[in-house]
């Protein structure tokens, strides 16, 4: 689905940041992307979605050049949930949904027939029904990550790529978003490419994780494999304890506080 050879990437005269990154994203997979701020992950997520060109290597979508495609052919395969994907002010919530359908109106701004009934279904997913004629700028947080999820739904997408989906989401709305993105991506055989800060939700949800430390990718594999003590305290410089999930014996992450005096402030 996506081959990335050898990728480097530097903004203007300023530093690498990222350095010389290969991996191959399988179709249909939950990928991962994992690490400390400043690591890289978001800029190699623009790269993966073809918003953002290599400084040298090469991003292949699809067996193409990501840099081959047109802006709306690249829409009809790739859709971006970022942290702010909403706009501001001055939309309701049924039209920030019919934004997704741009990919596929004609020149004249019009959409094929089916796309009331694929917007009312993805309504009726996200229980959206009593939100659609409210002003977006009144929604709660996670109300807004909905209808964010919901207009990327609506572009029908073969890879959905999510810049920390669930920040500044409490975890009843982080658990629902993921599951939601969950359901779609194995009821649709969708892709997906998330950066996440969160590693217990990243080793609950994804098949694969990969840990960018430093601008370099510096380990891929199953949750199981690479969430032990010694690389978690490597990249990021904590000591914490590794524990199998009692349910479903994913790898959950306990942090533990430096030691401190007794009677010390």
């Amino acid at each position: 689905m996506i081959e990335v050879m050898n990728v480097t990437k530097s903004f203007g005269s300023g530093p690498e940041v990222l350095r010389e990154v290969s991996l191959t994203v399988e179709r249909g997979e939950f990928l991962g992307i994992i690490g400390p701020n400043g690591s890289g992950k978001s800029t190699l997520l623009q790269l993966l979605s073809g918003l953002e060109p290599p400084t040298s290597g090469e991003v292949r979508l699809a067996g193409r050049p990501a840099s081959s495609y047109g802006r709306k052919e690249l829409a009809r395969w790739v859709a971006v949930l970022q942290q702010d994907a909403l706009p501001p002010v001055g939309f309701t919530v049924r039209e920030v949904i019919e934004m997704g359908r741009f990919p596929f109106q004609s020149w004249l701004g019009r959409d094929d027939r089916e796309a009331a009934a694929l917007i009312e279904g993805i309504v009726d997913k996200l229980q959206l029904q009593p939100l659609l004629d409210r002003p977006i700028e009144l929604l709660s947080g996670g109300e807004r990550q909905r209808v964010a999820l919901g207009k990327v739904m609506a572009q029908q997408p073969r890879l959905l790529m999510l810049d920390e989906p669930t920040t500044f989401l409490d975890i009843g709305y982080q658990m629902q978003m993921m599951d939601y993105i969950r359901s779609w991506q194995r009821a649709s055989g969708l892709t997906v490419v998330a950066v996440l800060h969160d590693l217990n939700l990243a080793a609950q949800y994804c098949s694969r994780l990969l840990v960018v430390h430093e601008g370099r990718a510096v380990a891929i594999g199953a949750p199981n494999e690479l969430m032990g003590a010694g690389l978690i305290s490597r990249v990021y410089g904590t000591e914490p304890i590794v524990l199998a999930h009692p349910v479903n014996g994913t790898p959950q992450i306990l942090l533990q506080r430096a030691a401190d005096d007794e009677g010390e402030i």
